[in-house]
């Protein structure tokens, strides 16, 4: 009789990096979008407008144009 505990661990660290890689690329994807949807949100919950920004992921709350990293 085999020992298979090896091979099991194996194949759930196999899954495990699968499952990361694809978690990676759809944030890489769409992290422009969702950064957009955040700010989106808390542009609203303080009461201020949205600036969509000349790119994907660069909108910004009016009035916090000195607060901006880039």
């Amino acid at each position: 009789m085999l020992n298979r505990k090896g091979q099991t661990l194996v194949e759930y660290v196999l899954i495990i990096s699968l499952i990361t890689v694809i978690a990676i690329s759809l944030v890489k994807i769409f992290g422009g979008y969702l950064k957009d949807s955040v700010t989106k949100m808390g542009c609203e919950m303080i009461g201020k407008d949205y600036v969509e920004g000349e790119k994907i992921g660069e909108g910004y709350c009016e009035g916090d144009e000195d607060r901006m990293f880039e």
